[in-house]
């Protein structure tokens, strides 16, 4: 028999959902033919045969976890290792090998009696809920305790919460990013409104936002950054990658406008109109979901007026707009009518300085008014 095992599906995904099975067991394969897809966050995948044969077994049914690296499918005989053909996963590989956790886990020592199975994520979650893996019942391929066993103990030991269903897809991976994020990010929010220009209210407001973002950027480098917590360090970025907020019933997809700085407003517009319709047809390419220097929420759109936007880290920063709204204001001595935009400019201070992040934000205030 030959095991192989679910690939990184990119950028060192821990994890991935079973969302569709194309085959069964007992099946035979072609190389290269589409065997399952797999939801990540955000992006569903199709992971293709490594080669031709007959499917034995199938680890997992619709809705399960899988490790990345744990068993996938196994087939009859054996085959030497091969790499796929330019998939959208890139390398595919497969092996006779059975999954020996001491290859794969960091910091681990090769396998013994007493050695609990269990990856790098099922090992963080087991610590966050306090429970101990050595008390877990392993239900996973080859004795492996996965993310499931661990819930299920510590939910022996949880209030029921009633009528209860499991997160999955989009809204799982949303969980656990925001759960991330909360762990990691010293967050602070500062809001201001911009008076629009009158001449600007016939423009497209999205693409006026992600222009003032590009301003603001060029007037405060920092905020268009990564920073890496557990060494310290950041990276400032010269090219401007916005991930915009979309809202779907299925759940919250951020795509990313690449090099923003560089297109023009119909571009944008294109590109952002091109982008919506892939994310409602789950068609979205994992790498369009990939990459952003920087947020954007258009939260405004829908209701409300500010917020404390939350940042996805490596970023440092996110802007939230709320719903523009028509106010008096005074003009040189003169009371008018004019158009305000509610900002709330979400940083991490681990990063960012209070002097960066508000004179970005005055950046931005100054483009609106001026545009």
């Amino acid at each position: 028999m030959s095991v192989f095992h679910l690939p990184d599906l990119g950028e060192g995904l821990a994890e991935a959902e079973i969302h569709e099975w194309y085959v069964k067991e007992g099946d035979t394969v072609t190389v290269d033919q589409p065997l399952v897809s797999m939801e990540t966050a955000k992006a569903v995948v199709d992971v293709p045969a490594p080669h031709a044969g007959k499917i034995v077994k199938l680890y997992g049914k619709k809705g399960d976890i899988i490790q990345t690296h744990a068993p996938l499918i196994e087939f009859e005989g054996s085959a030497s290792v091969q790499k796929d053909k330019g998939t959208v996963v890139g390398n595919l590989e497969e092996s006779s090998a059975v999954l020996d956790e001491g290859d794969m886990i960091i910091g681990a020592a090769k396998k013994t009696a007493n050695t609990v199975k269990a990856m790098p994520a099922v090992r963080a979650l087991a610590k966050q809920l306090n429970v101990d893996l050595t008390a877990v019942t392993p239900s996973g391929p080859q004795g492996q305790i996965t993310v499931d066993d661990v819930k299920k103990l510590a939910g022996q030991h949880a209030p029921k919460l009633g009528n209860v269903e499991a997160l999955h897809g989009v809204r799982r991976f949303m969980a656990i990013a925001m759960q991330k994020s909360h762990q990691e990010v010293v967050p602070v929010t500062i809001i201001d409104d911009a008076v629009e220009n009158p001449a600007s209210q016939e423009k497209d407001f999205t693409v006026c936002m992600l222009q003032a973002l590009v301003a603001a950027i060029h007037a405060e480098p920092a905020l268009n950054a990564w920073y890496d917590g557990k060494n310290m360090e950041r990276c400032i970025h010269q090219e401007v990658n916005i991930g915009l907020a979309m809202d779907t019933p299925e759940g919250l997809f951020v795509p990313v406008l690449k090099n923003v700085e560089k297109k023009t407003p119909t571009e944008l517009r294109t590109e952002i109109d091109a982008l919506k319709k892939s994310v409602r047809a789950r068609t979205v390419a994992p790498s369009e979901l990939q990459g952003a220097t920087i947020t954007l929420s258009n939260f405004g759109t829908i209701a409300g007026r500010y917020s404390n936007p939350i940042i996805v880290p490596p970023t440092v920063a996110i802007l939230g707009c709320g719903k523009v709204r028509e106010e008096v204001v005074a003009r040189e001595g003169k009371m008018e009518i004019r158009k305000v935009a509610p900002l709330s400019l979400t940083f991490d201070h681990r990063a960012v300085t209070g002097g960066e992040a508000t004179r970005f934000l005055a950046a931005i205030i100054k483009y609106l008014e001026e545009a």
